[in-house]
């Protein structure tokens, strides 16, 4: 492996975990908006219908997968700035 992924390695895991926590918060809002309810139904909620539950699960899916493309993408892009070298 080479050097500049392995530096990037940790860089990668803490973008990781931002990103995380900023496709959760975006996921909520967007479900307030979207159910006007404050919790999104998890999987074994018992109370909701199979429709909310796999509605609510894309929703999640699509914004987490966005949001850490963004994240990771971006990343890549300052770390190209900083060193020259694109980490992956």
């Amino acid at each position: 492996m080479k050097a500049p992924k392995v530096a990037y390695k940790p860089i990668g895991l803490v973008l990781g975990a931002i990103s995380g926590m900023i496709a959760g918060a975006a996921f909520r809002q967007v479900w307030k908006i979207a159910e006007g309810e404050g919790d999104a139904p998890s999987a074994t909620d018992e109370d909701r219908s199979w429709q909310q539950i796999l509605v609510a699960a894309a929703i999640e899916g699509a914004i987490f997968a966005v949001v850490k493309a963004a994240v990771d993408r971006s990343g890549a892009v300052a770390t190209r700035r900083l060193t020259g070298t694109w980490p992956g």
